[in-house]
Formats: C-alpha cells, structure tokens, sequence
C-alpha cells in the first residue's frame, strides 16, 4: 500500500489530518488526535439523525419542516432566500448536504432534537467529534462554544463507515452519501480534483467518484469526504484552525488543502500527473 505524502502545513495554524484507504490502514496523518472547531462538518452527524428516522419510520420524508422563529438564520444557504421555505424533510436534507445550509440545519435540528443529535456522535463511538448546537447568527459567551468540533482520525473513520454502509444500516449511510453527493463546495480538497462542481453525484473526471462535507469561518477550513478512482478509494479529513492568529491564513491553508487534494487524485486515480498513466 502506497503512502500520500503531505505537503509543508502551515505552523500558524492548528492542523488535524488523516487518510485511510479503503482496507482502513493509514496513507497519510498530521496530529490527528487534534481536536478543531469544524463548523458546518457536523452537520453530517444531523444528516445521519434524520436519515435513521426515515429509515424508522419515525419521520415522514415528505413531511413539511417548520422553522422556529428562535431559530431563523441566513447566510450559508438558500432556503432564506427562498419564498416558500416549508421544503419537506427530505429536501431540507438535501440542501444541508448541498450547500450546507443553515436555516434547513436549524429546521431539523429543531425537528429531531438537539440533545438527539449530540448523542449521535457518542453512539458510535467518537469522543473528541460530534455537533454541538444550533447555527446561530451570533454566537455570544453564554451559547455553546461552537456549532461543531472534530478530530482529523475521527472524521475520516466516520467517511469510511459511510463509504462501508456501516453508519446505522447500508441504507442510512447510502442516503448520507447521497445528500452529500450534492456538495458544491470544491474550494478545498476537492478543488484539485477537478469535478464539475455542480454535478458529480456520478464518476466524474478521470473517472473519480466524490461524496464529501466542508466547514468555513473565518479562522477555520475543513473538508472531509470519500474518494474512489479506478485504482483505489479513501477516506479522509483535514481540518485547519488559525483562531488565535493575528493574520488571515486562508490563502496558505487552501494551498496546502489543494495539494493535498493533488495527491488523493494521483493514488485514487493511479495517474502520476495529468492524463499520464503512473509508471
């Protein structure tokens, strides 16, 4: 089994990284017992709470969400644009994987429970990953300290279970992945992989297959996701914090998420540059 090898990661920052290959064994790791804020990444835990619901029989996917007034939010998103913002459960669903958005976050969040959500995280068996609490338009020193937090390790093993059908049932995991199969942020990792953003819900370029999840503030990028290539597959994570910087590390940090992302395409792929075979 190959190895990825990372590129220089920025010290500024607080890194946590990992890459499993499909078998589980580890092709490349920075600090990833470093526990991150990850914004909008625990949303998948939410996704996976829903998903187990329908698949229950406790939620109708095609029930109309409500949106408590306590919880209206706007930026990442659509639904707060929208004129009709009562989409069913399902949809809401899909907007969250698609363009992580909040106010659909908050509607089923408000619809599943808080403390519901939490536990998902726990009962499979993550200590130092989960999400924390609703996304807000302001979070104050009374509110939780973040909307979620995670560990490079933990993440991409919660990335290799989906993949594996092996989160809940095939089906949950299946229907997580389809959600998120919908993502149109390639800013990060992805962003070397070169797939259409608005459509990769099949093998796209060089016949890569991505199903992936990102966090953004502004002092923290993370992408953690699935990728499988007509040579291999894997699972991974990488989170970069730089609250405590005095300076924007965005730019460095995406530079080192997009070579990052260079090489999973090299080993999923078994290209060893652009449309050359590897030797």
């Amino acid at each position: 089994m190959s190895v990825i090898s990372l590129p220089r990661l920025d010290p500024r920052a607080r890194w946590s990284v990992r890459v499993l290959a499909d078998d589980g064994s580890v092709l490349a790791e920075h600090a990833p017992d470093e526990m991150c804020e990850t914004a909008s990444v625990g949303k998948v835990f939410l996704l996976i709470e829903v998903a187990r619901r329908i698949e229950a029989g406790d939620v109708d996917p095609d029930r109309r969400i409500d949106i408590p007034a306590e919880h209206v939010v706007a930026d990442s998103g659509l639904l707060y644009r929208m004129r009709d913002p009562r989409l069913s459960v399902h949809d809401a669903a899909l907007l969250v994987g698609a363009v992580s958005d909040n106010l659909a976050t908050n509607a089923l969040l408000a619809l599943c429970g808080l403390d519901a959500v939490r536990a998902v995280a726990p009962a499979l068996g993550y200590g130092s990953t989960s999400l924390h609490d609703y996304i807000r338009n302001e979070r104050t020193p009374d509110l939780p300290w973040t909307p979620s937090y995670g560990t490079g390790a933990e993440l991409a093993d919660l990335m290799h279970r989906l993949a594996a059908g092996k989160v809940i049932s095939p089906a949950v995991s299946d229907q997580v992945m389809t959600w998120l199969a919908a993502d149109t942020d390639t800013s990060m990792v992805a962003d070397a992989l070169l797939v259409d953003p608005l459509a990769h819900a099949e093998a796209e370029y060089q016949g890569m297959l991505l199903r992936h999840k990102t966090g953004s503030t502004s002092f923290a990028r993370i992408d953690v996701g699935h990728l499988r290539g007509p040579a291999a597959g894997v699972s991974y994570a990488v989170a970069a914090n730089w609250k405590d910087s005095p300076q924007d590390l965005r730019a460095p940090v995406l530079d080192a998420m997009r070579t990052i992302g260079e090489g999973l395409r090299a080993h999923v792929t078994g290209r060893a540059r652009d449309d050359e075979p590897a030797q």
